[in-house]
């Protein structure tokens, strides 16, 4: 039952990869192609400009927490707290399947502002 449900997290987690960097690619094309119109414009569109890249830097970095959750499942250790070692609460990941942090450690986390590179 463990393995089925390893399995399924490895799955979804290959999945939800696979999402965000087809949405990554297509917004990193846009991008080069807004860049060349942009060329072509005496007042280029700005706020569009950096909310792209502000949508691109949000998705690389959702595209890291998947492949330390990747790593984790391959280790066995998915599900697992990278702080406390507690289980996760299954409801937690199946809302964020990315997610290496229990909600009581993300919660001290949030809490610490000059710690803000470690996932939900």
């Amino acid at each position: 039952m463990a393995d089925l449900l390893e399995q399924y997290h490895s799955a979804r987690l290959k999945i939800e990869r696979e999402k965000t960097l087809l949405r990554l690619t297509h917004l990193r094309e846009a991008l080069k192609f807004e860049v060349g119109s942009l060329t072509d414009r005496k007042d280029p569109p700005l706020k569009e400009h950096e909310m792209v890249l502000t949508q691109i830097q949000i998705l690389e970095r959702e595209l890291q927490w998947l492949d330390d959750a990747l790593q984790q499942a391959k280790q066995g250790r998915y599900g697992r707290c990278i702080r406390c070692g507690e289980l996760i609460d299954p409801a937690r990941l199946e809302v964020l399947p990315e997610t290496t942090l229990c909600f009581a450690c993300k919660t001290i986390l949030e809490r610490q502002p000059h710690i803000q590179t470690i996932m939900a």
